[in-house]
């Protein structure tokens, strides 16, 4: 039988009276357009603000396949949690609003977050090279910039699209020779194509400006001072400690959805060296949302910081219509925010300011 690949996520949460906008871990191999200024939004409706609605929402994901999901949605200082389904199908568990699962692509609104307060400590700058940073390690790495990597313009291939199967233990510098083993696909800055071997130098290039782990930065400027006791960026350990939902990949490309979850694979367990700070990170859906609600309340990033890490380029052929990136953040029309997936596990959280409403799901696939 042919495994279905271990990837990051780059699909998103696109209509907010869907809370799960998909349960299936994909591979993107979309080459997008040239940056835009103007991107059109997408078509988007209110929420369901009925608890009994919201709990129905999640039904009725379970109901289309996914063995559980678990969600979050807060409204001004209003907070629902909810969850539906299976969060262990050999143990018949019920998912549980509190479980930790892996967050895939979340990791890189996190990373881009240190990057830029080490930006506004003047350790580093957003148009800085990244030969400067790491010489030798990328060809052509005095033409692509630190901010290049963080909105996915560098032109660098995606690794994940040639990563081994099974994927095994890696240094980040040995998944940065897989995608450097391939031609780039257009002259840095010119293009958008969505690649995470572009945060796998990022997270490099925070361990060089500051001579400490990525994890323990992380820890130090974000997961301490934000209490996020249930977050954190595992580097080898294949095990996700306390309660958490399992992850659920299907066997084969000839599974489908009709054929129900027994036949589904548990992938819980795997070494998470292969996405580190493309994807690795272990959170909750609560501690996501106090996340996010920091970042844009302005605790983690001065005023100027997140303008920039909000100022977007045109995305909309890979991401979707009306959808633009910025610095580890990704915008449509009134939504914003990211969503990311490893495997067997889909993730969103997005925000709509005038309504002051923010969703945050996850699902097994």
């Amino acid at each position: 039988m042919r495994r279905r690949p271990l990837t990051l996520l780059a699909g998103g949460l696109a209509a907010a009276s869907l809370l799960v906008g998909g349960t299936v871990v994909v591979r993107s191999r979309d080459r997008s357009t040239a940056p835009s200024s103007s991107v059109p939004a997408p078509r988007v409706t209110r929420p369901p603000a009925d608890p009994a609605a919201l709990q129905r929402q999640l039904d009725r994901v379970v109901d289309a396949g996914a063995p559980g999901v678990v969600a979050l949605v807060r409204t001004g200082q209003r907070t629902w949690q909810g969850a539906s389904g299976l969060g262990d199908l050999r143990a018949k568990r019920p998912a549980r609003a509190g479980d930790r699962f892996r967050v895939g692509s979340v990791t890189k609104s996190f990373v881009a977050t240190v990057v830029l307060q080490l930006v506004g400590e003047g350790r580093l700058r957003l148009d800085d090279s990244l030969e400067r940073w790491l010489p030798g390690l990328v060809p052509n790495g005095e033409q692509i910039t630190v901010r290049h990597l963080l909105n996915h313009t560098s032109g660098l291939y995606n690794y994940t699209d040639d990563l081994p199967e099974p994927p095994r233990s890696f240094r980040p510098q040995a998944l940065v020779a897989i995608a450097t083993r391939h031609r780039p696909l257009f002259a840095p800055g010119t293009r958008f194509s969505y690649s995470n071997t572009n945060y796998i130098l990022a997270g490099l290039l925070v361990e060089q400006a500051t001579g400490d782990r990525l994890a323990a930065q992380l820890q130090q400027r974000i997961f301490r001072p934000l209490g996020l006791r249930d977050t954190e960026l595992p580097v080898t350990q294949p095990g996700i400690a306390g309660p958490h939902a399992h992850g659920y990949a299907p066997p084969d490309e000839d599974w489908r959805v009709t054929d129900g979850p027994a036949r589904l694979v548990d992938v819980t367990e795997l070494d998470p060296s292969w996405a580190w700070a493309a994807g690795a990170m272990v959170s909750t859906a609560a501690d996501l949302a106090r996340f996010y609600q920091a970042l844009l309340g302005g605790r983690l990033l001065a005023p100027d910081l997140l303008k920039a890490m909000q100022t977007t380029v045109d995305a909309r052929d890979q991401l979707g219509p009306g959808w633009s990136y910025g610095l580890g953040w990704r915008c449509g029309g009134w939504d914003a925010g990211w969503s990311g997936g490893t495997a067997g596990r889909f993730w969103a959280t997005t925000r709509r300011p005038s309504a002051a409403w923010s969703p945050t799901a996850s699902s097994s696939s």
